[in-house]
């Protein structure tokens, strides 16, 4: 048996400085092995080693099989883990690990590639007897086949990407009009994010809950079931808030889903940690697929069961019996809910933000768990996933969780990019979430609209200009230090404009404002006239993150309304929509496709 001393963390953020604790309490060491923008997160200073696999773009770094193989060579390492998104369901990244002497640690390649392809594991669990969802599964199949299938199936359909999860590469068709512009969509983005562009359709089921239970194939090949998860709150099917145990299930379906995994597992021989994901509806399970990775929620399941998943799949791969215990006592155990950290604006659809990071203030407690991988003056940077954080809590009742982090976002500040924080209270105060009544329409239904802000746009003006003199800025702008006069001294300063607002916590990064009021963060721009998101029409559209052209819909002298896609952007593995925010007439198109812009780049101007 091979002892693992030394291994080699193939991702970032957050999921690698979770693996780095684990080893660390094991006493193994650790290299990361990282991209070039990845320099700046806390990751890159917490292992005990690092390697450069390469530029941001994650083809050329977390995505190239061989820079990663050969760096942890380079560095010495017995093993490989993948943590999730990139090549943690590459089935041939694993194949390639295990020629080169290494461990891999997640499934054997065989189960990720049984499995890891969504296509081939709906093929496998049909002999498992679990209920499917209508759809059609046929690799490689051409654009006009997959519109004729929608057709069969009934719209609405969900196109899906094969080779990966976590939202990407998904898209949901209404319309037979809708279908070749999505499913092309989602195979651009399937293989930008995985490598792969093959997608396949399902029926989309549109009262349903996202319930998925955590499996655990250990070195004596033996399935543990270790409960399940629901996953209902979801934009553009990706995971917003997960919790266990699920509010949506009574102990017989709670025995009927786990027995569905526990068959799903054992019919596929499973190795190493997995999830098997179901939609219900109207009393019915049915099986979605199994994600062959650490799952990004697996958190909560650790808390109340008391398991450390990373320990087990370390152990796992070196060949050793982690010490499950022998059964669990589901229907008794505390609650624990966790919620995902974007770094986006919800001032403007969830666009992700970019940026470097100011003020980072997330007070802890015995009760709370923060995962994040950034700290102040880190770079939020435009190549990954806009998740900086998760944060989750774990209470007696489930009203306890919510409570806790209602309190828990109202006290924390970040400044440097905008979050989600709004939006998360809102969401945990809504009616459908606390009486744990919501689907995966809940956000679609009632958070499809951008937030507006509490304070209007007269009163930011005034707040800004009052903020601006408080700094007492008199220097060039070019030359104003990073973190501005206002922090020379690490000092909160409180700013009234009027007596309904008192601006307790504000801070100048670069040459860019920051400033909060109640959960609601905004910032303004010293070097131009700002226009604010929630004031009057600017006519510009603007690139809202650094990023590239991906499609122009408008020409010049084109009429355009207000709400109509103008541009599509690349940024975050993710293609953005920006539209016109007033009727007018476009008068200048200022890039083309292929083209990189930064932050604030005029876009496309519209006349009145």
């Amino acid at each position: 048996m091979k002892q693992i001393k030394k291994i080699a963390i193939a991702n970032r953020g957050e999921v690698a400085c979770r693996i780095h604790r684990t080893c660390k309490k094991l006493g193994i060491k650790t290299v990361l092995l990282h991209s070039e923008p990845d320099i700046k997160t806390i990751a890159y200073r917490l292992c005990d080693e690092t390697y450069n696999i390469g530029p941001g773009p994650t083809q050329q770094s977390y995505l190239n099989i061989e820079a990663q193989i050969q760096g942890a060579l380079k560095m010495g390492a017995d093993a490989i883990h993948p943590g999730f998104g990139f090549l943690s369901e590459n089935a041939e990244f694993a194949k390639k690990v295990i020629q080169a002497g290494l461990i891999f640690i997640g499934p054997s390649p065989e189960v990720i590639e049984a499995f890891g392809d969504k296509i081939k594991a709906k093929s496998l669990c049909k002999s498992a007897d679990v209920p499917m969802v209508p759809g059609f599964q046929v690799e490689g199949a051409p654009v006009e086949k997959l519109i004729q299938e929608c057709e069969r199936i009934g719209y609405p359909v969900l196109v899906k990407a094969a080779a990966g999860g976590g939202g990407r590469g998904m898209r949901l068709i209404l319309k037979r009009e809708d279908a070749e512009k999505e499913i092309l969509s989602a195979q651009n983005e399937a293989l930008k994010a995985f490598g792969n562009g093959s997608v396949f359709l399902e029926k989309y089921l549109d009262n349903a809950k996202h319930i998925e239970v955590q499996i655990f194939g250990d070195a004596e090949g033996k399935i543990h079931v270790l409960g399940e998860r629901e996953c209902s709150v979801q934009r553009k099917h990706q995971k917003i808030i997960e919790e266990t145990p699920s509010p949506s299930l009574n102990e017989k379906q709670r025995e009927e889903v786990l027995s569905y995994a526990r068959q799903i597992g054992e019919q596929g021989k499973y190795t190493n940690a997995g999830t098997v994901e179901f939609m219900f509806q109207d009393g019915q399970f049915y099986f979605l697929e199994v994600n062959t990775r650490l799952q990004v929620e697996h958190t909560v399941t650790e808390e109340v069961l008391g398991l450390d998943l990373v320990e087990a799949q370390i152990l796992t791969a070196d060949g050793r019996v982690f010490p499950f215990p022998k059964k669990f006592n589901f229907s008794d155990l505390k609650h624990s809910i966790e919620l995902r950290l974007y770094a986006e604006d919800p001032y403007q659809n969830g666009i992700p933000s970019t940026g470097v990071l100011g003020t980072i203030d997330i007070p802890n407690s015995s009760s709370r768990r923060i995962e994040i991988g950034f700290e102040k003056n880190d770079e939020v940077s435009p190549f990954y996933d806009s998740m900086i954080a998760k944060l989750i809590s774990t209470q007696a009742s489930r009203i306890d969780a919510i409570s806790d982090l209602v309190d828990l976002l109202k006290t924390s500040t970040i400044f440097g990019v905008q979050t989600n924080i709004p939006l998360l209270v809102q969401i945990l105060n809504h009616s459908d979430f606390i009486l744990g009544t919501m689907t995966t329409r809940f956000f679609e239904r009632n958070f499809s609209k951008a937030l507006e802000s509490k304070i209007d746009s007269t009163s930011i003006d005034e707040i800004e200009t009052l903020l601006t003199k408080k700094l007492e800025i008199k220097t060039p702008l070019s030359k104003i230090s990073p973190w501005g006069q206002a922090w020379r001294n690490d000092e909160l300063y409180s700013l009234k404009a009027k007596p309904k607002y008192e601006i307790k916590k504000f801070e100048q990064i670069g040459t860019y404002i920051w400033w909060k009021f109640g959960v609601d963060t905004f910032k303004f721009n010293l070097r131009k006239t700002r226009k604010n998101s929630s004031s009057s029409s600017s006519g510009e559209i603007l690139a809202p993150m650094p990023g590239s052209v991906f499609k122009i819909l408008c020409e010049p002298n084109q009429n355009v309304e207000p709400g109509q896609a103008l541009v599509i952007l690349e940024a975050m593995k993710m293609e953005h929509t920006l539209k016109s925010d007033l009727k007018g007439k476009v008068k200048k198109i200022n890039f083309k496709p292929g083209d990189s812009v930064q932050s604030d780049d005029i876009l496309i101007e519209i006349g009145e």
